[in-house]
């Protein structure tokens, strides 16, 4: 059995599903890979368990009614893993964004010491690509504003490219986590960096979306605005 595994949320993601799979199982490292659909009507659900006989014992699948929110598929991915006894423990998007070539350089910076590795736009030899200034300026902008609030040593706040140890997440009360878009992953860090787990930044460049359409929305960057506010007077232990 493998050690790590990744936990990909989608919704709509027909165009990109299947590549992402084959892409993460032709790595030199044997990750296992876990879907979490929040009730796709494209039909990605359906790709992932056409796979899963080519890919057994390392492709599965979790189904889930409507769309619950990105923060609600990593936690239930999470408890899955954790069950399942996981020590390496990523969060990944589906759109090739992210690029799966950099889960082994995540799981490098866990194994040699750091509890949570974070794919950085925003550190040194960081990059974006494909996208339009102004997002660039925002989001960058973005962590700066978090950095300011919640006094965290980290670059890439709301950065979706991760790699928990097991212990990690062992340790937080996932029904303290309250918000569900880059808040949540905002929180997450926060709350691990609270609790005194040593967080590494690798940089990453990030490719915007080519195919399928992405989640963004204004009430999400509401909800990471106020977001971390609140967070600033949460009690964490």
């Amino acid at each position: 059995m493998s050690d790590s595994l990744v936990i990909i949320p989608t919704y709509n993601e027909k165009e990109n599903v299947e590549r992402m799979i084959r892409k993460v199982f032709s790595l030199t490292v044997p990750f296992n890979l876990l879907i979490v659909d929040d009730g796709s009507p494209d039909g990605t659900s359906d790709i992932v368990k056409n796979l899963m006989q080519e890919f057994s014992g390392r492709l599965f699948i979790e189904e889930r009614r409507g769309k619950l929110g990105l923060g609600t598929a990593y936690i239930h991915g999470f408890k899955w893993a954790l069950e399942k006894k996981y020590d390496y423990i990523f969060e990944m998007d589906c759109d090739f964004s992210h690029n799966p070539d950099d889960l082994i350089r995540l799981r490098e910076a866990c194994v040699s010491g750091a509890d949570v590795a974070i794919g950085s736009r925003y550190v040194k030899y960081g990059k974006v690509e494909n996208w339009p200034i102004g997002r660039v300026l925002m989001s960058y902008f973005a962590s700066v504003y978090v950095r300011m609030v919640l006094w965290v040593p980290i670059k890439d706040t709301t950065a979706g490219f991760k790699c928990y140890r097991k212990k990690v997440l062992e340790r937080i009360n996932f029904d303290d986590i309250k918000f569900v878009g880059y808040a949540f992953q905002i929180e997450m860090k926060y709350t691990a960096y609270k609790l005194g787990f040593k967080i590494v930044e690798v940089p990453i460049t990030f490719i915007d979306r080519i195919e399928g359409a992405s989640k963004m929305s204004k009430g999400i960057f509401k909800e990471a605005f106020w977001g971390v506010l609140q967070m600033r007077f949460k009690n964490i232990k």
